[in-house]
Formats: structure tokens, sequence, C-alpha cells
């Protein structure tokens, strides 16, 4: 199968409007606000910090944070927020669900990349640190794939000791670890890095695979909604 085309992300047009982002990781909020600036001139975002959350998914798997994640959602909704960017992928599901009960559009940051990654063929490597993340992860390629009328193949890289690494404050190691994850992937149409925290790594090493990252397909699919 042909590689599919590049996404284009970057949208020129003036854009005005907030994005409310639910971020479960300070470390998120930096990153998408250079994102922002580099690509969304002119979107105004309202960051939203619960670690607990994915504190709360970890220890009981993602409907533990079910109905924290829809409270904070609530509150959101109720201080004006009318989009909202959920860039956490073990909670993602969660939060759209509740963002469909609440009439309030919530995207998961992974689920354009998910998409993207379905176009590129049946083979994806998915590539997580944390176990809680993983099933949430394939469950979407599986529903993307279905939407697009293709099929797919995941299949999964664990790197426990990568988040340990992130945990313990070493975002260097982190990336490293997860940069030699992907050079040892082979016979894959797509690879793709299920936390936002990994994009970092995909500089790291040359990959003759497609490596797929959430944080700017996911910004500029929720741009659209403001």
């Amino acid at each position: 199968m042909a590689d599919a085309p590049a996404p284009d992300i970057r949208d020129d047009r003036p854009q005005g409007g907030e994005l409310t982002l639910l971020h479960t990781a300070m470390v998120h909020v930096p990153v998408f606000d250079a994102l922002r600036d580099e690509d969304h001139s002119g979107l105004e975002l309202r960051h939203l910090v619960y670690p607990e959350l994915l504190g709360r998914a970890q220890g009981a798997g993602p409907s533990g944070a079910a109905e924290a994640t829809k409270t904070v959602l609530t509150e959101a909704v109720a201080e004006g927020a009318t989009a909202v960017l959920c860039t956490c992928s073990t909670i993602g599901a969660i939060a759209e669900a509740a963002g469909a009960e609440l009439g309030v559009p919530v995207l998961r940051v992974d689920r354009p990349m998910a998409a993207a990654a379905v176009a590129y063929g049946p083979r994806v490597v998915v590539i997580a640190a944390l176990e809680s993340t993983v099933a949430s992860t394939t469950a979407l390629l599986h529903e993307e794939a279905a939407k697009a009328g293709r099929e797919v193949t995941p299949r999964t890289v664990l790197l426990d000791r990568a988040w340990k690494l992130f945990e313990s404050g070493d975002p260097v190691g982190y990336h490293w670890a997860v940069a030699e994850a992907i050079e040892a992937v082979e016979d894959a149409d797509a690879i793709v890095l299920a936390q936002a925290s990994m994009t970092p790594a995909t500089e790291l090493v040359p990959s003759r695979i497609p490596v797929l990252t959430s944080p700017r397909l996911g910004l500029a699919a929720a741009a659209r909604l403001v």
C-alpha cells in the first residue's frame, strides 16, 4: 500500500476563541502553548491540570476515573468551556463520553493520530509507557479503522521502565528509552507513540517507518472546534 500523504495541520486562517485543555501532567502545558504559537495564532488556551485523574485510572482502570473526569468537565463547562482537548490517552475515551453527556465537544488528543496511522496500513505498532493506555489506544485504532473501512492489526511495545524514568524526573532517559524502541521496530506500516510526552523521542533517531505523535495533530483538530 502506498504511503498516506502527511496531513496538513497548519491552518493559516485567522483563529480566535478559547480552547480548554485537560491534562494529567503539568509537563504538557508548555508543549501545547508552543504548538499554539507555531500553528494557531490567535487561539487562546486554558489549561486544566489534574494528575489525580491518571492516578485513579492507573489504580482502577480508566472507568475508575470516569466520575471524577465528568466532574472536572462539568465545572469547566460551567466556567465557560465550549470545546475541550483531553491530552491524556488513558482517560481520553471517558472524557469524550462525558463531553457527549454534557453536550460539549471533547476530543481525545490521540484520535487524529490514530486516524492518520490506519491510513498508512494495517500493521500499526503502538509504543506505550503505561499499561493503562494500551487497551484504550488499541480500541481507538480499531474504531478509526472501522470508520475508514480499513483493517488494522495493532501490536504493542510496553515500556514500563521508561515511565519510571519519566516519573523520577529524567526526561532525557525517558525519551531515549522510547527512541530505542522506535529503532527496534520492524515490519510495520506506522508507529504510534501512545503518550503525548513521548514526542521528543522522534528527534533522537531516524526511522524508515512513519512515527506518529499526538500533540500537533490533536491541537490542530481541536482548534477547528472553536
